[in-house]
């Protein structure tokens, strides 16, 4: 393994799941750029503080239920035992516009496991990027999908690609508010023939389902993910403890141990 941080005491290796986050990530369609100022100097005062503006959907990201359920639960209330277990990797690559369906679930490797934190890896982390291909042309997971995750009971779920849903489920093509990208109808019709109305009828469904469920979501995983896909390792997430708040930048870490004596996964 490479980019491993490994605890001299323990033994434990532990992997970085998450972008970079800071000025002008790459940002939602229709939402602001980060904004970072210094309003505190070390040249002038001998200390630096940054003053912040930002959208909380920006980077590797989380979701608390709030977000798209109306009187849902907002970050605070998540039990904090849903950011901490252990869970399957699982490498699922999809092309453009391509959608990750639960028949993908059920036969991933490793197999997903009732109570899991899963994290899915469709590849679409190497395109991060303030990029039409990027938040335009990613793959999504399908309703069936979703279904199939709370059917599990998954303590979390998380995926490389902006958000949970299609593009094309979102308003980003024809749903509330859009498209907020233009050519995104046009492009999909082009590139796969099918009429997006038929094949995303609903909005935000695969998110809706999940938050739905109570089932927290990170969006935008990045990092070394790579390093453990196909593997199952303990994952932990660190929100902030944000009343009423329905999403905050998030930092995503997976822990494996080698030696086998500690009770986590091991990484093999």
């Amino acid at each position: 393994m490479t980019n491993v941080t490994a605890d001299p005491v323990s033994g434990l290796q532990m992997v970085e799941l998450s972008h970079i986050w800071g000025h002008g990530v790459p940002s939602m369609p229709g939402d602001a750029d980060v904004r970072m100022v210094r309003s505190v100097k070390h040249a002038q005062h001998g200390v630096m503080a940054n003053k912040i503006t930002t959208v909380m959907h920006t980077g590797t990201h989380m979701n608390a239920p709030l977000h798209l359920i109306q009187k849902g639960g907002d970050l605070a209330s998540i039990p904090v035992d849903r950011f901490f277990g252990n869970g399957a990797i699982v490498d699922i690559p999809k092309k453009p516009f391509e959608a990750v369906t639960a028949a993908d679930l059920e036969k991933a490797t490793p197999a997903i496991k009732s109570g899991d934190i899963v994290v899915i890896v469709t590849g679409w982390h190497h395109k991060y990027s303030d990029g039409l291909e990027y938040f335009g042309e990613a793959p999504g997971l399908s309703k069936d999908a979703a279904e199939w995750l709370v059917k599990m009971d998954c303590k979390m779920v998380a995926i490389d690609t902006p958000q949970i849903d299609h593009p094309l489920a979102t308003s980003l093509g024809a749903h509330r508010g859009g498209p907020l990208m233009n050519r995104l109808v046009s492009d999909y019709k082009e590139a796969t023939g099918l009429d997006p109305k038929v094949e995303h009828p609903e909005w935000n469904i695969a998110h809706r389902t999940l938050l739905a469920a109570g089932i927290p979501t990170i969006e935008q995983v990045g990092g070394d993910v790579d390093i453990l896909k196909g593997k199952r390792a303990t994952l932990i997430a660190t929100p902030w403890k944000f009343e009423h708040g329905e999403a905050c930048p998030v930092r995503l870490v997976a822990m494996t141990d080698p030696s086998g004596t500690c009770r986590i996964d091991s990484g093999n």
